[in-house]
């Protein structure tokens, strides 16, 4: 079909802040990890779906399948819904003290 543009996994992002490569960023409503290192304002790829290990707030446990929200004031993924952007859901148990997560990107019901 002519009008296909690619799947959408990986896009060209204009790094909102510097990012680390692997770390998460948001453009709006979308989230995508860095594949790359980029400063403010330099386009990154930016993965849209796949699983990650991602920075994650302490101070809470997460159980497979808990949706998972990105925190853009803090740069970090969170259970807590209030104010931050869902991404995702925990494809892993992480203990309260963890400050990694893995987390699967992409559409969640």
């Amino acid at each position: 079909m002519k009008n296909f543009k690619g799947n959408g996994t990986n896009v060209p992002l204009t790094a909102p802040y510097a990012v680390t490569s692997g770390g998460g960023f948001l453009v709006g409503s979308l989230f995508a990890v860095a594949s790359a290192a980029a400063a403010l304002g330099e386009i990154v790829a930016g993965a849209t779906r796949g699983v990650f290990d991602l920075a994650k707030a302490t101070g809470e446990a997460w159980t497979v399948g808990a949706k998972i929200y990105w925190d853009n004031t803090n740069k970090r993924c969170t259970t807590t819904a209030s104010g931050n952007t869902l991404i995702g859901v925990a494809l892993a148990t992480a203990a309260s003290g963890d400050t990694v997560g893995t987390v699967r990107l992409g559409i969640v019901a």
